[in-house]
């Protein structure tokens, strides 16, 4: 499956209540703790003085600055590839439980 499509149904089926991603489904503590030397996505945001709940909030900062931040903070050279390997990671823990 296409990365977008995959996407797309992640996004489809992890929502919050406002029917947005939710970021602590996505990027887990356990993802954190691999990738990061952070031990949650809210600590690797409290770092960077950055405020999301969603991925469409992320979509709101600057790619320079959260490029910069997650490359500094992760074992990622930005942000995509970090998203990408939290969604293979996510998608992958699925089909196990299936």
């Amino acid at each position: 499956m296409p990365f977008d499509e995959l996407l797309k149904e992640l996004q489809g089926q992890k929502t919050s209540k406002e029917g947005q991603t939710s970021l602590d489904e996505l990027f887990t503590k356990s993802f954190m703790s691999k990738h990061s030397s952070c031990k949650s996505f809210n600590e690797f945001l409290e770092i960077g003085n950055f405020q999301a709940d969603t991925l469409d909030d992320i979509r709101n900062i600057p790619d320079e600055l959260w490029d910069r931040h997650v490359a500094r903070q992760t074992k990622f050279a930005d942000w995509k590839s970090m998203l990408n390997e939290a969604t293979r990671e996510q998608a992958k823990a699925q089909s196990m439980h299936s």
